[in-house]
């Protein structure tokens, strides 16, 4: 069984797919672009803008998803500029300074949606909570 998961913490999609899928304990989270939650447009700045505006719009929803960062299990980074993957770079370590980074693969692609320089697809773990005992 699935669950399509939104959240109103960041901005709706432009096109038509679902922001979260949930199966059991496993959430795919479709791939983000750097869109600002107030006005719905691409940051400016480039790769590394964009790539920090992707995980500020993470943490946003992740708690609509019931979930948080260390259930992360895998990321997906795409981008249109590999010579400025650094910057990029940048913006994973800082995310992950505190917390084990999830398995992780960058690709280069030759153009992304909405005219980005990145996006990023996620996949996290939650194990389901264990029903109370019944205590009768």
């Amino acid at each position: 069984m699935k669950k399509l998961l939104h959240s109103a913490a960041i901005p709706a999609p432009k096109f038509r797919y679902t922001p979260c899928v949930q199966s059991g304990p496993h959430f795919s989270i479709s791939g983000m672009v750097g869109l600002d939650p107030a006005t719905g447009q691409l940051v400016a700045g480039g790769p590394a803008a964009e790539t920090q505006r992707i995980f500020d719009n993470l943490k946003l929803a992740l708690p609509d998803y019931g979930l948080s960062l260390q259930n992360m299990t895998l990321a997906r980074i795409y981008t249109t500029d590999f010579a400025a993957f650094g910057q990029i770079n940048a913006a994973w370590d800082a995310m992950f300074a505190d917390i084990a980074p999830p398995a992780r693969t960058s690709l280069g692609v030759q153009a992304l949606p909405l005219g980005a320089t990145v996006e990023i697809e996620f996949a996290f773990y939650q194990p389901q909570p264990a029903l109370a005992a019944d205590t009768e």
